[in-house]
């Protein structure tokens, strides 16, 4: 598949097999996406990123702690297995029973979250939820801005369409069906400080 403008690497000069990536990105520090035996590093996260994961995660715990639900983050692997992309979202929420496969890659994610940011922003909306989408389990989908407190959610509709609906400011709630949950954007940007308010 195209994969021009992601940056993605051969490792280390040649491509490489699912399990000779697995063996690399399980004896690395960082984490690493892989895709048609090339590999692309995943760049750590600012403040504000981590502050939003963490809060998005804490909102969430609450809420599923007497479901079946499971709540994964940023160190949980997932695999595409009808595209073969490797990836590490952000955060993951589970419904049914986990399906994993290399004993540490999940298969079956009911909703992804990602946070945003200017370098990440057009791949997780373009390509990576291209791929995103091949995932039959997934019903949901949560792009949060890191700069502005604004989320993208979209939903799974019946006939495979996806609909968006958009979030905006402190006072926003996201209903998530899929796994019983809101999200309040007071919740998600609680200790952020956006960039305009750094300047004034």
């Amino acid at each position: 598949m195209e994969t021009s403008g992601i940056n993605w690497l051969p490792m280390p000069e040649q491509l490489c097999t699912v399990e000779e990536y697995l063996k690399f990105e399980r004896a690395s520090e960082a984490r690493h996406e892989y895709l048609n035996g090339k590999i692309r590093l995943v760049h750590g996260g600012s403040g504000n990123h981590s502050i939003i994961i963490g809060s998005t995660l804490a909102a969430l715990h609450t809420q599923l702690r007497k479901s079946s639900c499971e709540a994964y983050v940023v160190q949980m692997r997932l695999l595409v297995s009808s595209t073969g992309l490797y990836t590490y979202p952000d955060l993951t929420v589970v419904c049914d029973k986990p399906q994993f496969v290399h004993q540490d890659t999940l298969l079956n994610p009911t909703l992804i979250v990602e946070v945003l940011s200017s370098e990440s922003a057009a791949y997780d909306r373009g390509k990576k939820f291209y791929h995103y989408r091949h995932l039959e389990s997934l019903q949901e989908c949560v792009l949060i801005e890191q700069d502005s407190p604004y989320i993208e959610h979209y939903v799974r509709q019946s006939d495979d369409q996806w609909l968006l609906s958009d979030h905006a400011g402190l006072g926003a709630v996201v209903e998530l069906p899929s796994i019983g949950c809101t999200l309040a954007l007071a919740d998600v940007y609680e200790k952020v400080t956006f960039e305009e308010e750094e300047s004034s």
